[in-house]
């Protein structure tokens, strides 16, 4: 099987480190994202990684061949920015399986994908963890203090999709998949989620989530 990594971003929000190189090529614990995206699905039996990239591709293609991970690595370079469904539709044209993966460029876990592939059109989710310290009160006393607390049955897109090669001719060539096939799908309740509770997750978007990530990655990803 076959699996897209949507590495085309410029990830502003890590400026300067991104004025310098790719997101994808940022280190959390002096190893890549991207590095630890192709372990984490190569663990799953993932047999090629497509990466989507446009920023700095050759960056990470310089990175990436003096690097021996033991998975066939291609490209599908975006000379503008083509969107999350843009990206997936022009990466589509390497696939011949009749199903493949998808994992945002940014999403460092240990979600178990081996349940994501018992449905097609899934989304993995996850359970919204606040960013903020939760107080339990009783009237105006606080009685309990609850750190980034897991919030019951609100579940987020967790950014890794199953999809069948079906879903490629409903692409737009710019845009993206979150905003038009998926609302589309849901409505003909062709869209399913496959839910994850108690996982490691991580969306690296600032340095404080890279800092975060870097405390336990080496057991998230082994």
């Amino acid at each position: 099987m076959k699996a897209i990594i949507l590495a085309g971003g410029r990830g502003n929000r890590l400026k300067p480190i991104t004025d310098y190189v790719p997101k994808s090529l940022v280190p959390i614990k002096n190893i890549p994202i991207i590095e630890w995206q192709i372990k984490y699905l190569k663990k799953f039996g993932i047999s090629e990684v497509i990466i989507c990239s446009g920023y700095k591709t050759e960056m990470i293609e310089d990175y990436l061949k003096n690097r021996k991970l033991g998975i066939k690595i291609t490209f599908s370079i975006e000379n503008k920015p083509l969107g999350t469904g843009g990206a997936i539709k022009k990466a589509g044209n390497k696939i011949k399986e009749k199903s493949f993966l998808v994992i945002n460029g940014d999403i460092i876990t240990n979600i178990d994908l081996k349940q994501l592939l018992k449905k097609e059109n899934s989304i993995a989710s996850i359970q919204l963890k606040s960013k903020f310290g939760i107080l339990q009160t009783d009237q105006d006393k606080i009685i309990k203090f609850d750190e980034k607390k897991e919030i019951p049955d609100i579940w987020m897109n967790a950014g890794i999709y199953y999809l069948n090669k079906e879903i490629i001719k409903d692409l737009p060539n710019i845009g993206d998949i979150e905003k038009t096939v998926f609302p589309n799908f849901a409505k003909k309740e062709k869209l399913f989620t496959i839910k994850f509770k108690n996982i490691k997750w991580f969306s690296i978007d600032s340095f404080k989530d890279m800092e975060e990530c870097s405390s336990v990655i080496e057991k998230i990803i082994k």
